[in-house]
């Protein structure tokens, strides 16, 4: 599990280190991680051309220090300053002395010699202590080296957006690589921050022992397979859980039989379908284990409740049903029009930006701008974990945890791909899972899922996406 901290978390960890080290150590810990990385994709430094764009302070120390260690080995590198007066004074000298050309960032024919045909361009403008967007000034430089240069290295993590929330307040770095230092950032896991931080590589300098238990995550693999149900010989379907769907019409049929299918191919011992008569009749024509029945209150005992993928209009009183019986219960889409003031059990809500904004009453923007605040308002709002799809998939529970997904796919822009992911969400919630686990487990599986299907067909449809969770889940669990 990667974990991801805040500014003042990781600036007392770095206090506490730095009083074991003797001075400067702790900046050439990550010096050397930066100047391997960067080496690696340069095929080697020598005979390469690069530039540093330096700010003031220690982000700019850490680029020009990199900056002199490729110049000895052979590089040709210049070190565009951006504050002259706050430079890092041992990391200019350092620069200096390895041959390394220093120009003022407003002289104009000195960037341009910097920037023109640059192999790499070292991003060490503003470190995690920066806020507000780039001024104009190093704004320009940041456009010229993705236009003029060849890739564009972020130190630490891609200057002028703001670490702690993932949001992007004004001009920006856009990377192709972030090497960033001693544990994750959230700008690095939440976008639109994340967008613009490219491959993200992690240097160790030994922070890890000085840093407090996570509050945000992202999962991998190991910890995918940990938090999967593993069923015993002893098993039964009520073991491995009973899953109520609530989903799909005469209108958006297609929308329960992928629910359905979600938590049946998620592991579901056994599926419970409440609708109307003619999609009851395609989802057993589909599949044939389901138990169907008219209504919530018909449909028999059931674990855990996965509601609202395309109940369109008029099914206020079912979802109330659900929303009531006091079981987990995941709402999604439609069912998101009918929920009450504050859940007092546990509840998943799994809405796009759109849903999110209509409600929370705001614009779609401006939850897309701030994604990571407007989850968490939600969740404090309606005691729900909220997962917020989208390319960073964020999860987050009342108490403020959060887990940011790392295997987001465009493969999921397909209709449908959302009422599968309900109903393999609403599975793990069946089996005993709390919100936070459910959500952050299905997200992954289900972006794992998708990437297998474009692998498969290019375009994969919601039903490709599907038809992959058996063979994902079985690789997990190996």
């Amino acid at each position: 599990m990667r974990a991801v901290h805040t500014v003042e978390e990781i600036r007392a960890a770095e206090d506490a280190l730095l009083a074991t080290l003797p001075a400067g150590e702790l900046m050439q810990r990550a010096v050397a991680g930066l100047v391997a990385a960067c080496a690696r994709m340069l095929g080697g430094p020598y005979g390469a051309r690069v530039a540093v764009l330096a700010g003031g302070g220690n982000n700019g120390g850490d680029a020009l220090w990199a900056g002199a260690r490729l110049a000895r080995r052979g590089a040709q590198v210049h070190a565009v300053l951006l504050r002259p007066d706050r430079v890092h004074a041992e990391g200019l000298e350092a620069f200096r002395s390895a041959g390394g050309r220093v120009v003022d960032a407003t002289d104009g024919d000195g960037v341009r010699a910097a920037l023109a045909g640059a192999d790499l361009v070292l991003d060490g403008i503003l470190g995690i202590g920066g806020r507000g967007g780039l001024d104009p000034l190093a704004a320009d430089l940041a456009s010229r080296a993705r236009e003029e240069a060849g890739l564009v290295v972020a130190v630490d993590l891609p200057s002028g957006v703001d670490p702690d929330t993932g949001e992007t307040p004004g001009a920006h770095v856009v990377a192709d690589v972030t090497v960033t230092f001693g544990t994750g950032k959230t700008a690095l896991v939440v976008d639109p921050a994340a967008a613009a931080a490219g491959a993200v590589h992690a240097v160790d300098i030994g922070l890890t022992p000085y840093l407090p238990e996570a509050r945000a995550t992202v999962l991998e693999d190991v910890d995918v397979a940990a938090l999967l149900p593993d069923p015993g010989r002893a098993s039964d379907k009520y073991s491995r859980g009973v899953v109520g769907v609530l989903a799909g019409s005469d209108r958006y049929p297609g929308a329960a039989l992928l629910a359905v299918g979600g938590a049946l191919r998620g592991g579901a011992g056994m599926v419970r379908y409440a609708g109307p008569d003619a999609v009851a009749t395609a989802v057993r024509a589909r599949w044939p284990e389901t138990i169907a029945g008219p209504s919530v209150a018909e449909t028999g005992r059931v674990q855990a409740w996965t509601v609202g993928s395309g109940l369109g209009e008029g099914r206020g009183e079912e979802v109330a049903a659900a929303l009531d019986s006091g079981l987990p219960v995941l709402v999604d889409a439609d069912g998101l029009r009918w929920l009450p003031d504050r859940f007092a059990g546990p509840a998943l809500l799994t809405p796009h930006a759109g849903e999110l904004a209509r409600l929370l009453g705001v614009d779609r923007a401006v939850v897309e701008a701030r994604r990571l605040h407007h989850a968490r308002e939600a969740a404090h709002r309606w005691n729900a974990t909220v997962l917020l799809k989208g390319a960073t998939t964020l999860v987050v529970a009342p108490d403020g945890r959060v887990r940011a997904n790392p295997t987001g796919t465009a493969a999921l822009a397909a209709a449908g791909t959302g009422d599968v992911l309900a109903g393999l969400a609403g599975s793990l919630l069946a089996a005993g899972s709390d919100p936070l686990d459910a959500g952050s487990t299905a997200a992954y599986v289900h972006g794992l899922a998708g990437r297998r299907a474009a692998e498969v067909s290019g375009y994969p449809s919601a039903g490709d996406v599907l038809e992959q969770l058996p063979a994902v889940l079985r690789d997990l669990r190996r």
